[in-house]
């Protein structure tokens, strides 16, 4: 598996795509190549912003280290819940910023691609060897290793409460189904989600993909946001929250960190979707699943 990285410099950077293909290799994506650091390096662009603090290299790359130690016993996928909040809470962006795919390439490929190939290698099928997909490192924001992270912690954070990011990084088809659909970008519908998660309305992968499908279909005729209200969007919170960058520890490694003082949900918008989105599922198409007609009681068989 790929090394850490040597010759890491004191501050992130930004990887173009064209500069960050010419480093994904067969043999780094199989695990089996480092990346060659200082030739990368020479690539890079500096970040568009001052602020010292958040260009910092080492607390990236010292919580996934963390993460890929405190998970060394269990699947990689149970880092995803663990890691988010705290990769959100690290490097304080701004969605404009999140936005950049070169921040993501960089992180990928200049500060962890052993983070990468320890959570994204996978066997292809029977008899082939493990390869990690080059969108891991360079791709989509709902696919590369860490850019669905943050995405994920910015959509489904409650306010500064990172709590329901962690049940939605717990269940790998919300996680990779969820961030593809636009509807999530309004809060009461990604709580509402999180809510029958909880509840354990929806559980299997074949629940889930049909809830999103169903929310998402619906909303080509019923708009969330006028039935759901959410409260008016203040920048100031999260303005604060990444000025405040500076003067702030490491972020915690067992309690969840605090994310910007935003105003949470309305509980009563979340109420609302969540007693229509549970109609949607109970019509809603899955498969494996049998009629109560036909005396199964329903469910996955």
């Amino acid at each position: 598996m790929t090394d850490k990285p040597n010759h890491l410099p004191e501050r992130l950077a930004l990887l173009a795509d064209l500069n960050a293909a010419q480093y994904l290799t067969d043999g780094l994506l199989a695990g089996k190549e480092d990346v060659p650091a200082i030739a990368l390096n020479k690539t890079t662009e500096p970040l568009p912003y001052d602020d010292e603090s958040r260009a910092e290299l080492e607390p990236v790359r010292a919580l996934v280290e963390d993460a890929m130690y405190q998970f060394r016993e269990d699947r990689p996928t149970a880092a995803d819940g663990w890691l988010a909040p705290r990769l959100h809470a690290t490097l304080r962006l701004t969605r404009r910023e999140a936005a950049d795919r070169r921040i993501w390439n960089y992180l990928a490929l200049g500060v962890a691609p052993d983070y990468v190939v320890w959570r994204h290698l996978v066997a292809k099928s029977e008899g082939e060897p493990a390869k990690v997909a080059a969108r891991r490192f360079r791709g989509p924001a709902n696919v590369q290793a860490f850019a669905r992270l943050w995405w994920a912690a910015e959509l489904f954070r409650d306010g500064p409460d990172y709590g329901s990011v962690v049940t939605v990084c717990s269940n790998q088809d919300m996680l990779n189904t969820a961030l593809r659909v636009g509807v999530i970008d309004h809060r009461p519908t990604a709580q509402a989600m999180v809510r029958l998660l909880e509840r354990g309305t929806v559980r299997t992968g074949r629940e889930v993909n049909a809830l999103v499908a169903a929310v998402n279909a619906s909303a080509a005729t019923l708009m969330y946001d006028v039935v759901a209200p959410d409260t008016d969007r203040d920048v100031k919170p999260l303005r604060d929250w990444i000025e405040a960058a500076e003067l702030a520890p490491a972020v915690p490694r067992r309690d969840l960190p605090i994310g910007p003082y935003e105003e949470k949900t309305p509980e009563r918008s979340v109420d609302v979707l969540v007693d229509h989105f549970a109609e949607l599922f109970a019509g809603a198409p899955v498969r494996g699943r049998r009629d109560a007609d036909e005396g199964t009681g329903g469910g996955e068989v």
